[in-house]
């Protein structure tokens, strides 16, 4: 969809998204209008699916100012362990370390499970070396066995290397010094030092940390390249930036140094998108629930401030301890497969049917039945205007097929198949929810629930019910608010830096020099980057524990010159708000000292994502039809509307259908939603009459 009126090269900016299922873009110009596009991803090459989606905009290449661009390569690649093949040099005695990890296991219960490193040990070397824990070196780097090792990880045929050496993050200079040496004989730029990534304690989380970001280099350096490649031949000569997973964004110039921070781009996007669209609808504690066809994002939003993550696990003993918002993700997306287990029990995803062959009313050969034909069997979904549908399939044949797989096994109708479908989808999904608000001590009662995705809104309200969140934000373009956070997104750079020490033996000095120093790169990293800002803002942070607990808190710091009873205090506070319990007995550690450096970039007007220009008046003229849905075990005759005709102040009681290009929103029985200057749609939600 294209909006009409747009000034060719008026500070064009245009923010792509890339999808397991669909490629999102959204185009804003400093005139106000506003176009986007969806089309389905290539998964061969991410690249292509990005040149077809700017195909399909009205503006020419040589005429956007900013491409921001959200990835899903080095999250797929990860996932997949489709990686780069990596070595390591390490501490003579402990190469194992990324292997042994934590005494953890995959499955809570049983002896069962298994992991496979990043780097399998045969390409894990050792070399002479040794500091203690306060950075004294206890024995000289062998030079010369760094080198012999290099040659031997190329013998092995390595394309990337990590040097990984005990205590470095309190000296490094011997991985410094070993990089040096092995950059005289590697052929690439592909030299990772744990260090430089992350200057933290946990040898473990920093080797693997170091081994991910080195295993992904190479993957996302050639796509970077390639999609560079086909934006220059269409006349793009400006610097691409891409969405690191902790909501800023970076050149493309310099992403693949520190790739292992893109793991979470995409999800990063639409968390940031939430953020900037519910401040400015007057909603800044959100919980954010974004439903693709694959999987389903969830994450908190305090005080308009996403929340961000120094130790998150993108799977069992895969820690990436760079700074990510704190997403978690479920296998339960539209294209999640519904069956029935040998137990006879019904059980809904994580196996998906991706994109192809996808769902089965999506005509791409799909056979088995996933949440978004149970929503199409029970009147959610208009079969009319479902899209990207390859070939027509037509209700009686999704409704059959739920009879086979689901309702005859269970001596179900159809219709309460389906139901019980979407039942266990949004359990499982209200699950998610809660997890990421009640493992940190939040009430989700308190918070909105802000929904998007292609298919976010078609669960919202359902799940909003079930966890009592009184409030739904439905955002104007949910499908593509993905491709939006990578237009609002600010550059943002973090640091951390450990100290790992009790509190009262540390210098305010020394936190004030640590912070500094941490600002000082922060802002040279942002003037260096190829993006306007109008504004540095800096945030400073502690974690910290009690000497003897395992757990990090994240502590927030006023300011470079904090004194350490101030910082005291602050921790007790913390502590006692998150775990209800006073321990003023114990004394306090200072685990790490951490920086946000964020650029801010101008502001964007939102209100033009509805065309004002289509409104009507009446909410009877945004009226497209009725159709029986079905709603807790009763079929409704139910309004459906246009979300593009429905007029500025709308209200809409339930049960009501809200149709659009790139979602459906479900409103249901005896709840109310209204719509804003920006198009959002904001559902108050009630118990069932």
């Amino acid at each position: 969809m294209n909006s009409s009126g747009r000034k060719k090269g008026s500070g064009i900016i245009t923010g792509i998204d890339v999808g397991g299922t669909f490629t999102d873009m959204l185009v804003f110009d400093a005139s106000g209008s506003i176009s986007f596009a969806k089309t389905p991803t290539t998964v061969e090459n991410q690249a292509f699916g990005v040149m077809n989606a700017l195909a399909k905009s009205d503006v020419a290449l040589p005429d956007i100012d900013t491409i921001v661009h959200g990835t899903t390569t080095t999250t797929n690649a990860v996932l997949e362990r489709k990686l780069a093949r990596t070595g390591m040099i390490t501490t003579r005695g402990f190469r194992d370390i990324i292997e042994l990890g934590r005494r953890t296991r995959p499955q809570p219960y049983g002896m069962l499970g298994e992991f496979t490193p990043v780097i399998p040990r045969f390409l894990r070397l050792e070399v002479t070396e040794r500091m203690d824990a306060s950075g004294t070196v206890l024995t000289a780097l062998d030079e010369s066995q760094v080198k012999q090792a290099a040659l031997q990880l190329l013998d092995q045929g390595c394309e990337s290397l990590v040097i990984h050496f005990l205590h470095a993050y309190a000296n490094p200079h011997h991985e410094q010094r070993a990089a040096e040496v092995a950059a005289e004989i590697w052929p690439n730029a592909y030299i990772t030092t744990g260090h430089s990534l992350l200057s933290e304690y946990r040898e473990y989380e920093r080797g693997v940390t170091a081994s991910v970001n080195a295993a992904v280099q190479p993957i996302l350096d050639n796509y970077i390249d390639r999609l560079q490649g086909e934006l220059s031949k269409g006349g793009y000569q400006k610097e691409l930036l891409v969405m690191n997973g902790n909501g800023g964004m970076v050149s493309a110039s310099m992403v693949a140094k520190e790739a292992a921070k893109t793991v979470m781009s995409g999800p990063a996007s639409g968390v940031m998108a939430a953020a900037y669209t519910a401040k400015r609808a007057g909603i800044e504690n959100i919980i954010t629930y974004d439903m693709g066809g694959t999987s389903s994002d969830v994450a908190l939003i305090l005080d308009a401030i996403p929340s961000v993550s120094h130790e998150l696990e993108v799977e069992y003993a895969m820690p990436i301890h760079v700074p990510m918002v704190d997403v978690r993700t479920i296998g339960s997306g539209g294209g999640s497969i519904a069956s029935i287990d040998d137990a006879g029990l019904l059980r809904v995803g994580p196996e998906s049917a991706g994109a192809t062959p996808g769902p089965i009313c999506y005509g791409r050969g799909g056979t088995n039945i996933t949440i978004s034909d149970a929503n199409l069997v029970l009147g959610r979904l208009n079969p009319d205007t479902l899209f990207s549908v390859d070939n027509k399939i037509s209700l009686s044949q999704v409704r059959e097929a739920v009879d086979i797989q689901i309702a005859h096994p269970l001596s179900l109708s159809v219709d309460a198949g389906a139901g019980a479908v979407l039942t266990i989808a949004n359990n499982k999904m209200a699950g998610a929810v809660r997890m990421v608000s009640l493992s940190r001590g939040h009430d989700p009662r308190d918070f909105a629930l802000f929904a998007f995705g292609g298919a976010g809104p078609l669960h919202a309200v359902a799940i909003a019910r079930e966890l009592g969140i009184p409030k739904v934000l439905i955002p104007a373009r949910p499908g593509i608010t993905n491709a939006l956070g990578c237009v609002v997104a600010d550059v943002r750079h973090d640091f951390v830096n450990t100290i790992n020490r009790p509190l009262d033996t540390v210098a305010a000095t020394q936190i004030a020099s640590t912070l500094e120093k941490q600002t000082s790169r922060g802002r040279a990293l942002v003037e260096a980057e190829a993006v306007g800002v109008e504004n540095i803002e800096c945030r400073y942070s502690a974690d910290m524990q009690f000497i003897g607990q395992t757990h990090l808190l994240n502590v927030p710091i006023p300011s470079v010159d904090v004194t350490t009873d101030v910082l005291q205090t602050l921790f007790e506070e913390a502590y006692l708000n998150r775990f209800h319990v006073e321990l003023k007995e114990i004394r306090a550690n200072l685990v790490n000292l951490n920086t946000t450096v964020i650029g801010n970039r101008a502001a964007l007007d939102l209100s033009a994502l509805i065309d004002s220009s289509q409104r009507r008046k009446t909410l009877a003229e945004a009226l497209i039809h009725e159709r029986p849905v079905w709603f807790d075990g009763n079929w409704y005759d139910t309004p459906v509307y246009q979300r593009d005709l429905l007029p500025i102040e709308a209200q809409i009681t339930g049960p009501a259908i809200v149709e659009q290009m790139d979602t459906t929103v479900v409103i249901e029985p005896a709840c109310v939603a209204s719509s804003d200057n920006d198009g959002n749609l904001l559902i108050e939600v009630q118990a069932y009459d």
